[in-house]
């Protein structure tokens, strides 16, 4: 008798695969959601009893950091309840923990305020607008990102001096946005939402208004071509290094840019050749090829944002030839601020964890992206310090202009979460109607008077003594 065949691996494949969920299933798992996190439910915002102090939490966030280089970041968080909601992310962390999750997990940004937002150049030198800090990036609740930049627009709306109603407005336009491109995402193919991008000069809105998206199409076009001209050799170079002496050598002006001790920055003596090694390894073979024509010269501490001061956040010159300079700007990276309430990363490295976040939110990333640990046990992540940057100046904004950008970040912020979550089911919990708009918008408005509390106690500390802020010149 003939012994059975054994079944071969085109056979094996030709066997019935897992079913998958269409859309239709997958909106419908997020309706029944709504039976036990109504969307009513995540409206308003109410301080719970056991609120703690909002002075105690951003001290606890100073652990590790330089300390002195914290009194510039308090100093730069007291020019306004805007700029201490940017510095303030752990205070909010603790705050969204305590609302209502739908459960729906996306990588989330962390830190989604509207001015981490902004364009930048891709490998192949297009311009995307796209999220551009990652920090706190870490897997959580698809919602905790769209109440933090609904919050910011309403915190930027008051910052403007803009009418209540139209603030009302601005927040829940934005969330109707991200909440109409999630639909749309939610019935795309998988690798057209992949592959989808924010092309800067091919922006269209027909959604907007035509006058307003003309207008900031002209302000984009001005921006780019302002910093299509500020190349590194010609630009960066000579701002940032003096050729003084043997070799290049970044200039220092404290207490912005300074060089360290080797007690703060161990690796020092040896031109930190463990820590580029480890960083080089983080890089990809063809990446690598292209490194290895730069050669180290130089490493400087360079103070950078908001909530970053204090961090140890570096710059470091490397050279392939004269007038063929790379800056690449090193990071710290902490724990997420997300991480005491929606879980640990499962990446060993935080540096690790920031730019696998990055390459799964953005639809293009930096080509020099990497990861490194230094000596002294600290985590960071690499990129190129600038390559065509733009960020929002909202000093002179109009309504039409916030409301217009606030448009492009809801539409960034729901292609990013799509291509980690499952956008049909977002789009299922979230409905076709305004019944999640106006719960997002609620909650934004109401979170905009929590965080002006929330400064006034920090100003007041800061009267007191119980904190010290530096006020940097102008």
């Amino acid at each position: 008798m003939n012994k059975p065949e054994k079944p071969s691996h085109l056979a094996a494949a030709r066997q019935e695969p897992t079913r998958y969920l269409t859309a239709d299933e997958r909106a419908a798992k997020g309706r029944a959601l709504r039976d036990t996190v109504p969307r009513g439910s995540q409206s308003g915002w109410q301080a719970p009893e056991d609120r703690r102090d909002p002075i105690e939490l951003l001290n606890e966030s100073n652990a590790g950091r330089i300390l002195d280089l914290v009194p510039i970041r308090y100093g730069r968080m007291a020019a306004s309840p805007f700029a201490f909601y940017r510095g303030s992310a752990s205070l909010m962390a603790a705050d969204l923990a305590t609302t209502p999750s739908s459960g729906i997990r996306v990588q989330a940004c962390g830190d989604a305020h509207l001015m981490n937002f902004g364009g930048f150049a891709t490998p192949e030198r297009n311009i995307i607008f796209d999220i551009n800090d990652l920090d706190e990036t870490l897997p959580a609740p698809f919602e905790w990102d769209l109440k933090r930049l609904a919050a910011s627009l309403a915190i930027a709306a008051e910052h403007l001096v803009l009418p209540k109603s139209d603030a009302a407005r601005v927040v829940t336009d934005t969330v109707r946005e991200y909440r109409e491109r999630m639909f749309n995402y939610g019935w795309m193919r998988a690798l057209d939402v992949w592959y989808d991008r924010i092309d800067l000069q091919k922006y269209e809105d027909r959604s907007g208004d035509p006058e307003i998206v003309a207008a900031a199409r002209k302000r984009l076009a001005q921006r780019i071509e302002a910093e299509r001209r500020k190349t590194v050799p010609d630009y960066l170079y000579p701002k940032l290094v003096s050729e003084e002496g043997e070799q290049p050598r970044i200039k220092d002006e404290p207490p912005l840019i300074f060089h360290p001790t080797e007690e703060l920055a161990p690796g020092m003596e040896s031109d930190y050749a463990q820590a580029i090694a480890s960083y080089r390894s983080s890089l990809a073979e063809h990446v690598r090829v292209l490194f290895d024509r730069f050669h180290f010269f130089d490493m400087a501490v360079k103070v950078v944002g908001v909530g970053s001061v204090g961090t140890m956040c570096g710059v470091g010159l490397l050279m392939a030839a004269d007038n063929d300079p790379l800056f690449l700007q090193v990071k710290e990276a902490r724990a997420s601020v997300l991480e005491p309430y929606a879980g640990k990363s499962l990446h060993a490295n935080h540096g690790e964890r920031v730019i696998a976040g990055q390459r799964l939110m953005q639809a293009a990333s930096d080509v020099f992206l990497g990861w490194t640990r230094g000596e002294n046990g600290r985590d960071f992540y690499v990129r190129q310090l600038r390559d065509m940057k733009l960020s929002a100046v909202i000093e002179d904004w109009d309504t039409g202009m916030l409301r217009q950008y606030g448009r492009m970040c809801a539409h960034a912020l729901a292609r990013a979460h799509a291509r980690s979550g499952d956008a049909a089911m977002m789009a299922g919990y979230m409905g076709s109607g305004q019944t999640f708009d106006d719960a997002i918008c609620e909650f934004a408005t109401e979170y905009c008077s929590q965080n002006r509390s929330d400064f006034r106690t920090f100003v007041a500390a800061i009267r007191e003594g119980r904190i010290e802020a530096r006020l940097e010149a102008n």
